[in-house]
């Protein structure tokens, strides 16, 4: 690795904004040229989210696992236009409160293509559900259901039970789910309090690479529906979740979409009946690909022997997800030549606002953009708002 350049002189600072940027190398998808133009009508930050990209990840889901009815977990980018264009798609969508109930169904949504899928529910939000007519809803324990039982008689409710998320990035099983062997027992219970139990939901960890979880979740899940069969309160619906993995850098080695739904429709097809209808939550799946992240360089610096750049979003803004989701992203710029081992850090003044220690890119200068690809999902949704001062990307919809 190379030794980064040692730091400007003050009389090179002054001119520092001014060099022009090479447009050598090359623009994947004009993605580069996008930008340009971007660059040219709007301040930084902005967040590019690419319509045809929606379409084209929706349309790719599709083909891969035909018999699975995706419905978009909207906490991924709850963008109006966002959500309107999974609506015009056909798509159903989970929701998890509330808040997100009302704006898809304001958007256009059909109450019976809404899942409520938080197994945790306030009774106003259950009461909600009740008077907009969202019937399907998870649980995954008995006192959640003398809740539903009370405020929303006759609720379909699907047991979410816990299952294994082994080399997934985030381990969603640590908060949600009820062991396999008390699923069953529930069910029953949820039928004696006039409740319509009408499925089983799972959940295999976000970014899960490994098909094992699905397979394996697959599985415990066909058991369950023949327990329950046998004892005459048949199912009809299988909710695989989301998890479904998305690169996040360029000829990233292991995630394949297609591969992986191949083998979940194998085992699908083996384990239920035709009648059985399944439903999955992609989020980051479909909305994360679309997203294009443009921020630029407000200062440098030379430090622990690294330039050291400080961008204008940060982990309080944009690059939430390196805090909340475990994200590692590419950083790329649209100056090349040698690449020197750098650090990133956001705008703000907390040293916890660092992006990255180890990032390969070219020297940069104060006003040169640094972007991100494959960050559509939960970057701007989890950003806080205007923390010292800093607000989120602008949301730009093309």
């Amino acid at each position: 690795m190379p030794t980064a350049p040692t730091a400007l002189l003050p009389s090179e600072k002054q001119s520092e904004s001014k060099k022009p940027a090479s447009r050598k190398g090359s623009d994947s998808n004009g993605v580069e040229t996008l930008i340009r133009a971007m660059l040219k009508k709007h301040r930084t930050p902005f967040m590019i989210i690419r319509k045809d990209q929606l379409v084209r990840q929706f349309r790719r889901f599709r083909r891969a696992l035909p018999q699975v009815m995706p419905f978009y977990a909207i906490k991924a980018n709850p963008h109006p236009k966002v959500i309107k264009t999974f609506v015009k798609l056909g798509a159903g969508f989970d929701v998890a409160s509330a808040a997100e109930m009302r704006q898809v169904l304001g958007l256009g949504a059909k109450p019976e293509k809404i899942i409520f899928a938080n197994t945790i529910k306030s009774v106003d939000d259950i009461v909600a559900a009740r008077k907009a007519r969202v019937r399907m809803m998870t649980f995954d324990n008995e006192p959640e259901l003398y809740k539903i039982s009370e405020h929303y008689p006759g609720a379909e409710v699907l047991i979410r039970i816990k299952v294994d998320n082994h080399r997934s990035v985030v381990n969603l099983s640590l908060k949600f789910g009820v062991d396999p062997d008390m699923a069953f027992p529930m069910i029953r219970r949820a039928k004696s309090l006039k409740l319509n139990p009408v499925g089983i939901s799972f959940h295999v960890g976000s970014q899960s690479r490994n098909v094992e979880n699905y397979l394996q979740a697959l599985e415990i899940t066909s058991q369950i529906f023949n327990e329950a069969e046998e004892n005459g309160i048949p199912l009809k619906t299988v909710d695989i979740g989301g998890g479904f993995p998305i690169p996040h850098f360029d000829g990233e080695i292991g995630i394949n979409f297609e591969r992986m739904a191949a083998q979940i429709h194998r085992q699908r097809k083996q384990l239920f009946d035709r009648k059985v209808t399944f439903i999955a939550e992609p989020g980051r799946f479909f909305v994360g690909p679309a997203g294009t992240l443009v921020t630029q360089v407000v200062g440098r610096t030379f430090r622990n022997n690294k330039n050291y750049y400080y961008l204008n979003d940060g982990v309080y803004q944009d690059f939430s997800g390196i805090v909340f989701d475990h994200c590692k992203y590419e950083f790329k710029t649209l100056r090349r030549g040698q690449k020197f081992l750098s650090a990133l850090a956001g705008p703000t003044c907390d040293s916890f606002d660092t992006l990255a220690l180890d990032a390969e890119i070219p020297e940069l200068y104060v006003n040169d953009a640094v972007y991100v690809k494959n960050i559509g999902a939960y970057s701007c949704a989890s950003a806080v708002p205007n923390f010292n001062g800093f607000p989120p990307a602008k949301l730009i919809f093309i």
